[in-house]
């Protein structure tokens, strides 16, 4: 079977589904995969039907020609900062998006080239994992702009990066290229730009090939910062019943790869 495109709804989103990745993409090369409220409103959509694709087991949020996203679209944000109102209702779409995506209970992969700047950066943090390659820069701008950053995105980015450095993006709405951000957390690996995209897909086959019920688990108890018993003996008796934990314990001792079924449609 091979690549299926979805419709998203919305102009500059384009949404791939090659057997268990989706790949969604930011593409808008005539903008620099800036944002508009379209866009921002269609995600938590979008989102929800990935969550029900049995077939979907990894998300890959990218861009396009180099470039990831340089935010929100200026020209439009003027509008929408018009009044106190339209601001607020912009930002709600904006926040919408940013929790539907950390929320997300699928494994997320950033795969940043070029520019990820402001709302780019955003989702980016709010993906489980990011890729970078060497072309590569990050930014959070709003004190070029005179905009307060939401107190979710705020403590999201203080709890991938630490306050410190949270502190040093935030008052200096500066740009930092791949290595800076590998070596303050931001991505979990630099790669050349010619490997970059093979080795991302890679990586998320890999992860596609794992139990899921580990996976998933796994993700929904390191989303909080306290550990909750009740949510933790519930998926050691999801697992303890599940026919995942009998064939990899068979596929381990018959040395051969696992193929694990939780999850997937009937």
């Amino acid at each position: 079977m091979g690549a299926r495109q979805v419709d998203t709804g919305a102009d500059g989103l384009m949404l791939e589904v090659d057997e268990a990745i989706a790949t969604l993409r930011i593409d808008r090369p005539e903008a620099k995969g800036a944002m508009t409220a379209a866009m921002w409103a269609a995600i938590p959509g979008i989102l929800a039907g990935l969550e029900a694709d049995p077939e979907v087991r990894v998300l890959v949020l990218t861009g396009s020609n180099g470039v990831f996203s340089a935010g929100a679209d200026i020209r439009e944000l003027r509008g929408h900062y018009a009044t106190a109102e339209s601001a607020d209702a912009y930002h709600a779409l904006n926040a919408a998006a940013e929790q539907a995506l950390a929320a997300f209970p699928k494994p997320t992969i950033a795969f940043v080239q070029g520019a990820c700047v402001g709302g780019g950066c955003q989702l980016a943090v709010a993906c489980d994992l990011r890729f970078a390659d060497e072309t590569a820069r990050f930014g959070v701008t709003p004190a070029k702009l005179g905009i307060v950053y939401d107190a979710g995105s705020t403590a999201r980015l203080a709890r991938l990066v630490g306050t410190p450095t949270a502190k040093y993006l935030l008052f200096s709405a500066e740009l930092i290229d791949s290595a800076q951000a590998l070596r303050v957390g931001l991505v979990a690996d630099v790669f050349t730009p010619d490997a970059a995209a093979d080795r991302v897909y890679a990586f998320a086959r890999m992860i596609a090939s794992r139990s899921q019920l580990t996976v998933r688990a796994a993700k929904d108890l390191l989303a909080s910062d306290t550990l909750d018993p009740e949510r933790v003996r519930a998926w050691e008796q999801e697992s303890r019943s599940s026919t995942d934990v009998r064939e990899g314990l068979t596929a381990f001792t018959e040395r051969r790869a696992a193929v694990f079924t939780w999850g997937t449609a009937p």
